[in-house]
């Protein structure tokens, strides 16, 4: 539990799940990091420069998930697959209108359409821009929380400026925007036209916005790199991720010890929670809760510690659910609800992709089976279960309890304890209620 692990390890994982909530194939931000270290290198900056610039790439998408809710609000539209149709964009005026028309409420009844679309078409540059800031800043604000360079931290709040001054939130322009900034932008849009239609189009993309989105002298660089097959090669194999961990930036890179793992989980946990307003808090809530009941368990520092990790961790799969389902106020329908069950896997297949983590992805992805085995995704039952994983499901369950949720409010915590104790033996372990129930008595939580 005590293991030190590679910084660009940690982080070459975690970035899957910023692609899931930017809607992107998986392994966008890998790609991303190869091409843009690769323009980098073309440009000659120095190696220090490229470490920043590796993790830059890597962490551009941090903000990513404070403002789906927002998007989902305002276009009544899935956040997941806006966002992905969105970055096909050009900015032009006859390419937004036709995607605010053709993405806005297509779902709902036509009066409620009309009034968003209206609503957006008389606001749309504020929206955006909005949408944009918020994004921006919370991504710098959580990459300064994780100890990364002001360099880092600047580079993900200038992601969307442009060359020409027309980018979001400031409008800065020219030189005066962040060098990796522009490198990460540049290879965002390499990708995710490489992605959709192959290389040519991708280069054209670029040629056809230098100048105004892109510095001239970054896709001068890119052109160069991209005369070589083994570029484009690369963007298509399976070991891309094992290629990019393995380059000079990750290999010089700090590694990770308990502290900074601390951190990082921390930090993540708010890009989990940030996705929907009815989660704010609730990853360091489950885990202050899985911590009291480890304790009043008598695990020692050393698993209280890593099981604190997990519970930070658990839902990091829901940045994969759009928020037309994780914020919907009714019933969920059966396709929804099992896009809702498909998180634990997605968070079990994020986290074992780190080598140190591998018993950690066990608790996220089975924290929803139940002792009785009609839990998921799995089915599991009885001493399939490990502890660790009974003690952040019981606290996951009693925080929910005891929070806001779209379809109900708040719980006191007498009514959520006696909810737990209904599913003892069924659902939750009875030692673990009852350790979560001495653990308040003590904090004087209980009779809230």
């Amino acid at each position: 539990m005590g293991n030190v692990v590679r910084l660009a390890e940690v982080l070459g994982a975690l970035s899957r799940a910023l692609d899931l909530t930017e809607g992107q194939p998986p392994g966008h931000c890998v790609r991303c990091c190869w091409i843009g270290v690769n323009i980098g290198r073309a440009m000659g900056l120095s190696e220090q420069q490229l470490g920043d610039l590796y993790y830059s790439l890597l962490l551009k998408d941090l903000g990513c998930s404070s403002n789906a809710a927002r998007i989902c609000d305002l276009y009544l539209a899935d956040d997941l697959s806006f966002k992905n149709d969105f970055k096909l964009l050009d900015g032009s005026l006859p390419q937004v209108l036709r995607f605010v028309l053709s993405h806005t409420g297509v779902n709902t009844h036509l009066a409620q359409r009309f009034r968003s679309i209206i609503a957006i078409l008389q606001n749309g540059g504020q929206i955006a821009r909005e949408l944009v800031e918020t994004r921006c800043h919370r991504g710098a604000e959580i990459a300064r929380q994780m100890h990364f360079s002001a360099a880092v931290a600047l580079a993900i709040e200038d992601l969307d400026e442009h060359w020409d001054g027309g980018g979001k939130p400031v409008g800065k322009a020219g030189e005066d925007i962040s060098l990796f900034a522009r490198i990460a932008l540049l290879a965002q849009v390499v990708d995710v036209f490489h992605a959709a239609s192959g290389r040519h189009a991708a280069l054209r993309e670029v040629g056809n916005r230098s100048g105004s989105w892109f510095d001239p002298v970054a896709v001068a660089a890119f052109q160069a790199v991209a005369e070589e097959d083994r570029f484009w090669d690369m963007l298509s194999r399976s070991d891309i991720e094992e290629t990019v961990l393995d380059m000079e930036p990750g290999q010089k890179a700090a590694l990770a010890d308990d502290d900074y793992l601390d951190d990082i989980a921390q930090a993540f946990a708010r890009v989990i929670d940030a996705k929907s307003p009815f989660t704010s808090g609730h990853s360091e809530r489950v885990a202050v809760f899985t911590d009291l009941i480890a304790e009043e368990m008598s695990f020692d520092f050393s698993r209280r510690r890593w099981l604190k990790r997990a519970a930070l961790l658990h839902d990091i799969g829901k940045l994969g659910v759009s928020n037309c389902v994780l914020d919907k106020a009714g019933k969920l329908d059966d396709g929804e609800w099992a896009a809702m069950r498909r998180h634990a896997e997605l968070s079990q297949a994020i986290l074992s992709r780190i080598t140190s983590f591998a018993d950690l992805s066990k608790v996220a992805g089975a924290h929803h089976e139940r002792l009785d085995g009609k839990g998921y995704p799995n089915g599991l039952s009885g001493e399939e279960i490990d502890l660790e994983t009974r003690i952040v499901s019981t606290a996951d369950v009693f925080d929910a309890l005891t929070a806001d949720r779209p379809y109900r409010g708040a719980m006191p915590v007498s009514q959520a304890l006696a909810i737990l104790w209904e599913g003892a033996g069924t659902s939750h372990d009875p030692a673990c209620i009852r350790a979560l129930e001495r653990a308040l008595r003590k904090s004087e939580l209980a009779a809230a």
